[in-house]
């Protein structure tokens, strides 16, 4: 893959920041020990360490029958005896094939320049040509900085933040999903940060990528994620005064009926079983 002069991954690294490449930004991982964001420094750890398998991560759904998990009367979809296993990511092993190693090897080049330790790293998943990432939540901000600014990443943009509920049943069932772009390389890839319904907060990333704001919006008004640190955290679908998080798997049904000339489609908690 052809990369701009002096840009590459081969070149000498320059850490400065993507926005203003002739100073030093505030809030980079640079002085992020300083700040309290990533506990007491690891730069004593050997390199070999980052290379250690850590633990796989937990399974992320449950076995489930029927459309939307229904059992008996309340399957509108007739999708009755649809069964779904369960799914847990799998680690991948080296080589990943393609540049994945390459920015692979970036990453952990830059959390040992930056004193992340290895922990911070949970998994890293490859399948369906794309490359995932899953992180400790207690370093997601100084990891999002490092993937950000370091000269061999550069993933400026942030083009899409989401939420995930795998539902009822699962070991932290409540997923950010974070799809980062490399406009300097062309490249994409994914972090992942997985957190349990009854301690469902996670640093926020507005401070990284500033149009993570409605996105994390969106996810705390669907999802009930909190996002520590965000500058306005109000929701941006449901009405302000609205009780509960309508995307997670245990949010009742409910609906209201739908009318047409002559006609009255019930609210689907109404509807009659197909199945």
């Amino acid at each position: 893959m052809t990369t701009p002069s002096g840009t590459g991954p081969a070149a000498q690294p320059d850490r400065s920041s993507v926005d203003t490449p002739a100073e030093k930004p505030s809030g980079t991982t640079s002085d992020a020990s300083a700040k309290g964001e990533i506990g007491p420094s690891h730069s004593d750890l050997p390199a070999q360490a980052l290379h250690r398998p850590s633990a796989p991560v937990t399974t992320t759904g449950v076995e489930r029958h029927g459309m939307f998990g229904a059992h008996g009367s309340g399957d509108t979809s007739g999708f009755g005896l649809l069964v779904t296993e369960p799914y847990t990511p799998a680690p991948a092993e080296r080589p990943y094939g393609g540049w994945f190693d390459e920015v692979a090897d970036a990453l952990l080049a830059a959390m040992h320049e930056r004193s992340i330790p290895p922990l911070a790293l949970l998994q890293t998943t490859v399948a369906n040509g794309e490359i995932t990432f899953y992180i400790h939540r207690d370093f997601l901000t100084v990891m999002l900085w490092a993937v950000r600014d370091d000269a061999s990443l550069r993933y400026e943009l942030a083009s899409s933040i989401s939420g995930v509920d795998y539902g009822e049943g699962v070991a932290k069932r409540l997923h950010v999903v974070y799809e980062l772009t490399s406009m300097t390389y062309r490249r994409r890839i994914r972090l992942e940060v997985a957190v349990d319904v009854d301690d469902a907060h996670v640093p926020s990333a507005v401070a990284v990528y500033p149009t993570a704001d409605w996105h994390e919006r969106e996810i705390w008004d669907m999802f009930g994620i909190q996002f520590s640190g965000h500058p306005g955290l109000t929701r941006i679908l449901m009405p302000d005064d609205w009780l509960g998080h309508p995307q997670r798997k245990d949010y009742p049904l409910g609906g209201i009926p739908v009318e047409y000339k002559g006609a009255e489609i019930a609210a689907p908690d109404q509807r009659r079983s197909y199945s």
